[in-house]
């Protein structure tokens, strides 16, 4: 079984996205604001997107399933207010919801939390325990800057995100650390801040002692952990200086996904990260949609990669491709078993 870890639903419809910006324009003005039940998506409207993008190319590239979770630069947590941005995750999961319901065996449920910069991410656990407890989701986006690229808030090793931490642990779900859009002119959301915030939190978890206050814990740093494995060296010198540890130790708590789009960057990925810190992921249909003309192949076509890195045996695919995720993910596990996989 091949499982994406890294999916997004950017077939949205453009209703979705327009009743966003309405509410966002009526941000403070509440009464007039459009109702959350404007945004929820027919199944027909979810059928068109759905099988002409994500499951379209899920049957073409020979993957089984994908852990689905809102447009993550749609998140926007920077717009808006603490109102505006719980009425978007509400909306926004239950699209997502609705969308496993549909194609159960295609997708799994991640959810989208309700940040934003002025409340503090305890205000984010209702949502998360109603997707989790009462939906089944498996996992949840996390934003390390929900400022939108200025970083004006607290490091993800602060006490004041420790009462999050905290739920999901109880809960048993891990969070896939995922800003939103940028709306700072000096950072590319796709090509810069999403590479720039993997980096940083792997940078804030190093000179911690966060995984000491909940080893079990699972963070999952997309993008193929940004810089991280690249300048390994780097931080396992910085790890041994600063904290007076060896690196590898964190590697209990934290993992990477294979959304590199190029087979060096796959090869060194999982040559320097041990294998069962990988974690297969395309998310195809997001932020490079193009073909190479080298290959003639498109970018995000992950799989691809490593099916071709000559180092990997049967044994290392099979962990990036199945049991690493159903290991990370323990109720999408529970939610495969019992449907029979």
């Amino acid at each position: 079984m091949i499982i994406d870890c890294h999916g997004h639903f950017t077939t949205a419809p453009k209703s979705f996205r327009d009743w966003r910006a309405k509410q966002i324009g009526f941000a403070d003005d509440p009464v007039n604001a459009p109702k959350k039940e404007e945004a929820i998506l027919t199944d027909d409207q979810i059928r068109e997107a759905i099988e002409n993008g994500q499951l379209k190319l899920q049957k073409e590239r020979g993957s089984d399933l994908a852990l689905f979770s809102p447009i993550a630069g749609l998140m926007s947590h920077h717009l808006g207010n603490e109102r505006t941005s719980l009425e978007w995750a509400e909306v926004s999961n239950n699209n997502v919801y609705q969308v496993t319901e549909l194609y159960p065996d295609n997708f799994a449920p991640v959810c989208q939390l309700p940040q934003s910069p002025s409340a503090p991410p305890k205000n984010c656990i209702p949502e998360l325990r109603r997707c989790v407890e009462e939906l089944g989701f498996v996992g949840c986006n996390l934003n390390p800057d929900p400022t939108g690229g200025y970083w004006t808030g607290k490091p993800m090793t602060d006490r004041e995100w420790y009462p999050l931490y905290e739920a999901l642990v109880d809960l048993d779900v891990p969070a896939m650390i995922h800003v939103a859009a940028s709306c700072n002119c000096n950072f590319h959301g796709t090509g810069a801040h999403y590479l720039n915030a993997d980096t940083s939190v792997f940078m804030q978890v190093l000179q911690s002692d966060l995984f000491k206050d909940f080893p079990t814990l699972r963070l999952v740093i997309p993008h193929g952990g940004g810089a991280v494995p690249y300048h390994w060296g780097r931080y396992r010198g910085m790890s041994l200086e600063i904290m007076m540890r060896p690196l590898e130790g964190l590697l209990d708590n934290i993992f990477f996904d294979t959304c590199v789009y190029h087979q060096p960057g796959v090869e060194l990925l999982t040559k320097v990260i041990p294998t069962d810190n990988v974690l297969f992921g395309s998310e195809m249909i997001g932020a490079v949609r193009g073909k190479d003309p080298n290959t003639g192949h498109y970018f995000d076509d992950t799989k691809r990669y490593l099916d071709a890195c000559a180092a990997l045996d049967d044994q290392d695919r099979r962990k990036i491709f199945e049991t690493n995720a159903r290991r990370v993910y323990p109720r999408l596990d529970a939610r495969l078993r019992s449907r029979g996989r």
